[in-house]
């Protein structure tokens, strides 16, 4: 996971490109849905071990003007008139999963990550299904049929992917 990372009083030559970079980033975030979350550190320090599934007092809503001043990030929620806002110690931003995690200095022992919502795919298990398979075109169709759970899955693969199962397998 590549950080653009940002401290407060860093004498790190990047850090006030980062800075800029998750400036522009959160601003971009306006009226888009988020996914807020906030952990404990880990008693070691350690916030790779954090568990981020979804827990019950996770929020996801629409973030409204986004924005920092100094170095306090600020929002506001849909439906209020109060500001939000954080001053943070330290912040990182995962560019690849477009996800900022904000240390604020009022809780030390805290790391809120915020995010877009990740895609929550549906899982469909097949055991030991039929299968027929068959070129069309350039094309491969592969069928597989579940005749218990009554569920059909048809594939049509690119030359391309096929290689790619095949190799794989």
């Amino acid at each position: 996971m590549a950080l653009l990372i940002w401290q407060q009083n860093s004498d790190n030559p990047e850090n006030g490109d980062n800075f800029s970079i998750i400036q522009q980033w959160w601003a971009n975030l306006n009226n888009q849905k988020i996914a807020w979350r906030q952990r404990l550190i880990p008693p070691g320090g350690n916030v790779r071990e954090i568990d981020w599934e979804s827990q019950r007092f996770d929020e996801e809503f629409e973030l409204q003007s986004p924005q920092i001043r100094g170095i306090t990030l600020y929002w506001y929620k849909p439906d209020t008139e109060q500001q939000r806002s954080t001053t943070p110690d330290k912040l990182e931003f995962d560019s690849q999963r477009q996800q900022l995690y904000i240390y604020p200095q009022s809780q030390p022992e805290l790391v809120i990550r915020v995010g877009i919502p990740q895609v929550i795919y549906q899982q469909i298990e097949l055991t030991n299904p039929q299968c027929v398979g068959t070129k069309v075109g350039e094309n491969y169709i592969l069928l597989l049929r579940d005749k218990q759970q009554q569920i059909e899955v048809k594939l049509t693969l690119s030359p391309s992917n096929f290689e790619q199962l095949m190799n794989n397998g």
